[in-house]
C-alpha cells in the first residue's frame, strides 16, 4: 500500500511561516511528479506547487514569491516552505505523488495536515 506521510502542520500567526513535509517510499519517489495541493473549508481543492524529478518546478500564480517547494532525492521527501503566511491560506494540505512508472500516471495522496493561520 503506497503512503505519504506528511507532517509540519499547525497554528501559526499572520506573517508567520510553516514548513510542510511529505515522506514515501523510494520506488514511489523516484517515479513521481510530487506536489502539494490545498483545500479550504467550503473550497475545492486546488494546486499549491509542483515538483519533477528534475527539480523543475511550477506554482499557483497567486502563491508565487511566498511559497517554495523543493525535494530532497536522498530521503524520498518534498516540502513546502510558506512565508507570510496570511488567514487565507488556513487550509488542509495534501501531498500528492504522479507517479508515472512507465507511460501511465496513478495519482496517489496523502491523508492532509491541517495549516490555520490566525492571531
Amino acid at each position: 500500500q503506497v503512503q505519504l506521510v506528511e507532517s509540519g502542520g499547525g497554528l501559526v500567526q499572520p506573517g508567520g511561516s510553516l514548513r510542510l513535509s511529505c515522506a514515501t517510499s523510494a520506488s514511489i519517489f523516484s517515479n513521481s511528479v510530487m506536489g502539494w495541493y490545498r483545500q479550504a473549508p467550503g473550497k475545492k481543492r486546488g494546486l499549491v506547487a509542483t515538483i519533477t524529478r528534475g527539480g523543475n518546478t511550477a506554482y499557483a500564480d497567486s502563491l508565487k514569491g511566498r511559497f517554495t517547494i523543493s525535494r530532497d532525492n536522498s530521503k524520498n521527501t518534498v516540502y513546502l516552505q510558506m512565508n507570510n503566511l496570511q488567514p487565507e491560506d488556513t487550509a488542509v494540505y495534501y501531498c500528492n505523488a504522479g507517479y508515472t512508472p512507465l507511460t501511465t500516471t496513478i495519482n496517489y495522496w496523502g491523508l492532509g495536515t491541517q495549516v490555520t493561520v490566525s492571531s
